[in-house]
């Protein structure tokens, strides 16, 4: 399942649902949060934008090379767009896989590509009241660059 969304999610239903299949012998999760401060500053809030139709797009082609390398039987991506609070989820990746190994390696997979490559513009609103857009940050380049064949 892929959803780009507004409501929050509920972890426990998001898990459940990845539990389904009795093939299902290891379940990973990943849920991001609004922080309330960045590179140093406070930060009040967080605004998600993104391009409908070509956002979803990418994160069903991102679902799928994580499935062409690794074991995945299940998998679930939620990433919330709008006004965000500090500390409100912002996204959710699960994976269910018969092995731990890949399930870990798909859930970090998809969140170093998600990180970098799906189409979400963040733009933080700091505690003095400036607004400022967020850029993929150079350590998140370094992660994807670990998952790009050579």
């Amino acid at each position: 399942m892929i959803s780009v969304q507004e409501q929050d999610f509920n972890q426990q239903e998001e898990y459940d649902r990845l539990k389904c299949k009795t093939s299902v012998g290891a379940i990973v999760t990943f849920t991001g949060l609004v922080r309330d401060i960045n590179n140093g500053q406070s930060v009040s809030d967080l605004s998600l934008e993104h391009y409908p139709g070509m956002t979803e797009k990418c994160l069903v082609d991102i679902v799928e090379k994580a499935k062409r390398r690794w074991n995945v039987i299940e998998s679930t991506v939620i990433h919330r767009v709008g006004q965000l609070a500090i500390s409100d989820q912002i996204v959710f990746v699960g994976i269910a896989s018969q092995h731990r190994g890949d399930a870990f390696a798909a859930c970090e997979f998809i969140m170093d590509y998600l990180k970098t490559q799906a189409p979400f513009w963040k733009k933080e609103t700091m505690s003095d009241g400036q607004t400022q857009w967020v850029d993929a940050r150079e350590v998140d380049q370094d992660a994807l660059s670990k998952w790009v064949e050579k």
